[in-house]
Protein backbone atom coordinates (compact mmCIF):
# COMPACT_ATOMS: atom_id res chain seq x y z
CA UNK A 1 0.00 0.00 0.00
CA UNK A 2 1.49 3.81 -1.16
CA UNK A 3 -0.34 6.52 0.81
CA UNK A 4 -1.00 9.16 -1.76
CA UNK A 5 -2.26 12.02 0.40
CA UNK A 6 -4.46 12.55 3.43
CA UNK A 7 -7.27 14.11 3.84
CA UNK A 8 -6.62 16.11 6.58
CA UNK A 9 -6.47 20.19 6.65
CA UNK A 10 -3.14 22.00 8.18
CA UNK A 11 -3.49 24.98 10.15
CA UNK A 12 0.05 26.13 9.79
CA UNK A 13 2.52 25.42 6.91
CA UNK A 14 4.96 22.72 7.67
CA UNK A 15 8.16 24.50 7.91
CA UNK A 16 10.04 21.88 9.65
CA UNK A 17 8.75 18.70 7.66
CA UNK A 18 10.03 20.81 4.42
CA UNK A 19 13.02 22.08 6.25
CA UNK A 20 13.70 17.84 7.39
CA UNK A 21 12.61 16.37 3.68
CA UNK A 22 14.82 19.30 1.78
CA UNK A 23 18.06 18.42 4.29
CA UNK A 24 18.05 14.80 3.55
CA UNK A 25 17.53 15.43 -0.21
CA UNK A 26 20.87 18.10 0.26
CA UNK A 27 22.77 15.51 1.92
CA UNK A 28 21.85 12.65 -0.59
CA UNK A 29 23.05 15.21 -2.84
CA UNK A 30 25.50 16.92 -1.86
CA UNK A 31 27.59 14.26 0.43
CA UNK A 32 26.31 10.63 -0.67
CA UNK A 33 26.93 11.40 -4.53
CA UNK A 34 23.53 10.79 -5.35
CA UNK A 35 24.29 7.45 -4.91
CA UNK A 36 27.25 7.22 -6.72
CA UNK A 37 30.51 5.39 -6.24
CA UNK A 38 33.05 6.05 -3.67
CA UNK A 39 30.63 9.10 -2.34
CA UNK A 40 27.95 6.64 -1.50
CA UNK A 41 30.47 4.12 0.63
CA UNK A 42 32.20 7.11 1.94
CA UNK A 43 29.35 8.59 3.43
CA UNK A 44 28.08 5.19 4.80
CA UNK A 45 31.47 5.23 6.60
CA UNK A 46 31.60 8.13 7.76
CA UNK A 47 28.04 9.07 8.95
CA UNK A 48 26.40 5.71 9.11
CA UNK A 49 25.19 4.07 12.83
CA UNK A 50 27.30 0.56 12.79
CA UNK A 51 25.70 -0.88 16.12
CA UNK A 52 28.80 -3.41 17.24
CA UNK A 53 31.10 -0.48 16.69
CA UNK A 54 28.83 2.14 18.88
CA UNK A 55 28.44 -0.82 21.69
CA UNK A 56 32.30 -1.79 21.62
CA UNK A 57 31.78 -5.48 20.53
CA UNK A 58 33.84 -5.10 17.24
CA UNK A 59 37.83 -5.24 17.16
CA UNK A 60 39.32 -2.04 16.13
CA UNK A 61 40.38 -2.06 12.16
CA UNK A 62 37.54 -4.45 11.67
CA UNK A 63 36.72 -4.02 7.64
CA UNK A 64 33.46 -4.42 6.78
CA UNK A 65 32.60 -4.05 3.15
CA UNK A 66 29.47 -1.36 2.51
CA UNK A 67 29.77 -1.20 -1.51
CA UNK A 68 31.23 -2.91 -4.49
CA UNK A 69 34.88 -2.65 -3.92
CA UNK A 70 34.30 -0.61 -1.13
CA UNK A 71 35.26 -0.71 2.59
CA UNK A 72 35.63 0.83 5.75
CA UNK A 73 37.63 0.40 9.30
CA UNK A 74 35.22 0.60 12.20
CA UNK A 75 35.73 -0.43 16.14
CA UNK A 76 37.74 2.88 17.21
CA UNK A 77 36.25 5.03 19.96
CA UNK A 78 32.24 4.70 19.55
CA UNK A 79 30.86 7.50 17.25
CA UNK A 80 27.86 8.51 19.28
CA UNK A 81 27.46 11.59 16.90
CA UNK A 82 26.36 8.52 14.60
CA UNK A 83 23.03 8.01 16.33
CA UNK A 84 21.94 11.26 14.78
CA UNK A 85 24.09 11.26 11.37
CA UNK A 86 22.77 7.89 10.55
CA UNK A 87 19.52 9.63 10.36
CA UNK A 88 20.26 11.62 7.56
CA UNK A 89 21.96 9.65 5.05
CA UNK A 90 20.10 6.86 2.93
CA UNK A 91 21.29 3.69 0.64
CA UNK A 92 19.39 4.53 -2.61
CA UNK A 93 17.25 6.88 -5.10
CA UNK A 94 14.13 4.81 -3.84
CA UNK A 95 15.35 4.84 -0.29
CA UNK A 96 15.69 8.47 -0.02
CA UNK A 97 12.33 9.53 -2.04
CA UNK A 98 10.19 6.92 -0.42
CA UNK A 99 11.25 8.00 3.12
CA UNK A 100 11.01 11.74 2.64
CA UNK A 101 7.31 10.85 0.57
CA UNK A 102 6.22 9.45 3.91
CA UNK A 103 6.93 12.15 5.76
CA UNK A 104 5.37 14.59 3.32
CA UNK A 105 2.44 12.82 3.69
CA UNK A 106 1.61 12.55 7.52
CA UNK A 107 4.12 14.94 9.23
CA UNK A 108 2.43 18.38 8.42
CA UNK A 109 -0.10 17.47 10.79
CA UNK A 110 1.76 16.33 13.21
CA UNK A 111 4.05 19.33 13.47
CA UNK A 112 0.69 21.67 13.08
CA UNK A 113 -0.52 20.27 16.81
CA UNK A 114 2.72 20.15 18.12
CA UNK A 115 4.37 23.30 17.17
CA UNK A 116 7.79 23.56 14.57
CA UNK A 117 10.22 23.44 17.75
CA UNK A 118 7.94 20.42 19.45
CA UNK A 119 7.89 18.62 16.37
CA UNK A 120 11.55 18.91 15.32
CA UNK A 121 12.76 17.93 19.07
CA UNK A 122 9.80 14.91 18.66
CA UNK A 123 11.74 13.46 15.49
CA UNK A 124 15.03 13.53 16.65
CA UNK A 125 14.33 11.69 19.58
CA UNK A 126 11.81 9.55 17.68
CA UNK A 127 15.13 8.54 15.58
CA UNK A 128 17.01 8.61 18.61
CA UNK A 129 15.06 5.95 20.14
CA UNK A 130 14.50 4.19 16.58
CA UNK A 131 18.25 3.56 16.41
CA UNK A 132 18.89 2.18 20.15
CA UNK A 133 15.81 -0.47 19.32
CA UNK A 134 17.93 -1.43 16.65
CA UNK A 135 21.11 -1.85 18.05
CA UNK A 136 20.00 -3.68 20.83
CA UNK A 137 18.10 -6.62 19.28
CA UNK A 138 21.32 -6.62 16.80
CA UNK A 139 24.26 -5.34 19.48
CA UNK A 140 26.99 -7.66 17.42
CA UNK A 141 25.64 -6.47 13.10
CA UNK A 142 28.30 -4.51 11.41
CA UNK A 143 25.39 -3.86 8.94
CA UNK A 144 25.73 0.22 8.87
CA UNK A 145 22.01 1.43 9.99
CA UNK A 146 21.05 4.57 7.78
CA UNK A 147 17.88 5.93 6.90
CA UNK A 148 15.44 8.23 8.51
CA UNK A 149 12.82 5.44 8.59
CA UNK A 150 12.91 5.38 11.90
CA UNK A 151 12.43 8.87 12.67
CA UNK A 152 9.61 8.61 10.16
CA UNK A 153 8.07 5.62 12.23
CA UNK A 154 7.54 7.63 15.13
CA UNK A 155 5.55 10.36 13.17
CA UNK A 156 3.64 7.64 11.55
CA UNK A 157 2.83 6.66 14.96
CA UNK A 158 1.93 9.98 16.45
CA UNK A 159 -0.48 10.26 13.29
CA UNK A 160 -1.99 7.00 13.76
CA UNK A 161 -2.52 8.23 18.14
CA UNK A 162 -3.56 11.48 16.38
CA UNK A 163 -5.92 11.14 13.81
CA UNK A 164 -7.20 7.51 13.66
CA UNK A 165 -10.22 7.89 11.42
CA UNK A 166 -8.55 10.49 8.83
CA UNK A 167 -9.01 8.88 5.58
CA UNK A 168 -5.41 8.11 3.67
CA UNK A 169 -5.93 8.08 0.04
CA UNK A 170 -4.35 4.92 -0.16
CA UNK A 171 -3.02 3.19 -3.65
CA UNK A 172 -3.55 -0.62 -3.08
CA UNK A 173 -1.85 -3.20 -5.78
CA UNK A 174 -2.86 -6.94 -5.10
CA UNK A 175 -0.69 -8.80 -8.64
CA UNK A 176 -2.53 -7.42 -11.03
CA UNK A 177 -5.03 -5.64 -9.03
CA UNK A 178 -4.54 -2.25 -8.26
CA UNK A 179 -7.06 0.58 -7.04
CA UNK A 180 -7.03 3.57 -5.19
CA UNK A 181 -9.20 3.73 -2.09
CA UNK A 182 -9.38 5.66 1.29
CA UNK A 183 -8.53 3.74 4.36
CA UNK A 184 -9.01 4.51 7.52
CA UNK A 185 -5.24 5.98 9.12
CA UNK A 186 -5.47 3.32 11.94
CA UNK A 187 -5.56 0.68 9.69
CA UNK A 188 -3.30 1.78 7.22
CA UNK A 189 -0.63 2.86 9.69
CA UNK A 190 -1.54 -0.45 11.68
CA UNK A 191 -0.66 -2.68 9.03
CA UNK A 192 3.07 -0.98 8.68
CA UNK A 193 3.64 -1.63 11.84
CA UNK A 194 2.50 -5.19 12.02
CA UNK A 195 4.17 -5.65 9.18
CA UNK A 196 7.00 -4.40 10.21
CA UNK A 197 7.23 -6.38 13.53
CA UNK A 198 6.16 -9.76 11.81
CA UNK A 199 9.45 -8.89 9.81
CA UNK A 200 11.56 -8.05 12.73
CA UNK A 201 10.51 -11.47 14.29
CA UNK A 202 10.51 -13.92 11.43
CA UNK A 203 13.45 -12.15 9.41
CA UNK A 204 16.74 -14.19 9.26
CA UNK A 205 19.79 -13.58 10.47
CA UNK A 206 20.00 -9.34 10.77
CA UNK A 207 16.95 -8.58 8.75
CA UNK A 208 17.90 -9.06 5.36
CA UNK A 209 19.80 -5.46 6.04
CA UNK A 210 16.42 -3.52 6.78
CA UNK A 211 16.09 -1.91 10.39
CA UNK A 212 12.76 -3.76 11.57
CA UNK A 213 12.79 -3.30 14.92
CA UNK A 214 14.15 0.61 14.77
CA UNK A 215 10.70 0.90 12.31
CA UNK A 216 8.92 -0.82 15.32
CA UNK A 217 10.82 1.70 17.96
CA UNK A 218 9.92 4.72 16.30
CA UNK A 219 6.31 4.02 15.87
CA UNK A 220 6.22 3.12 19.52
CA UNK A 221 8.38 6.06 20.60
CA UNK A 222 5.90 8.57 18.66
CA UNK A 223 2.69 6.47 20.61
CA UNK A 224 3.94 6.80 23.69
CA UNK A 225 5.45 10.99 23.13
CA UNK A 226 2.50 12.77 21.55
CA UNK A 227 0.90 12.77 24.96
CA UNK A 228 3.89 15.08 26.05
CA UNK A 229 4.51 16.98 22.65
CA UNK A 230 1.69 17.61 21.62
CA UNK A 231 -0.17 21.13 21.99
CA UNK A 232 -3.95 20.70 23.48
CA UNK A 233 -4.51 24.65 22.04
CA UNK A 234 -3.23 24.12 18.74
CA UNK A 235 -4.60 20.02 18.35
CA UNK A 236 -8.79 21.53 19.60
CA UNK A 237 -8.06 24.14 16.64
CA UNK A 238 -7.21 21.88 14.47
CA UNK A 239 -9.86 19.30 15.11
CA UNK A 240 -12.57 22.67 14.89
CA UNK A 241 -10.86 23.44 11.08
CA UNK A 242 -11.47 19.52 10.36
CA UNK A 243 -14.74 19.59 11.57
CA UNK A 244 -15.97 22.62 9.78
CA UNK A 245 -15.13 21.44 6.20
Amino acid sequence: MLPIRDENPTLHPPVVTYGLIAANIAIWILLQGMGNEPALSRSVCSFGLFPAELLGHVAPGTEVQVGPGQSCAIGGSPRLLSILTSMFTHGSWFHVLGNMWFLHVFGNNVEDVMGHFRFLVFYLLGGLAAALAQVFTGPDSTIPMIGASGAIGSVMGSYALLYPRVGIRTFVFLGFWAQMVVIPAVFMLGYWFVIQLASGALAPGEGGGVAFWAHVGGFLTGICLTPVFRNSRLLEAHRAMAAAR
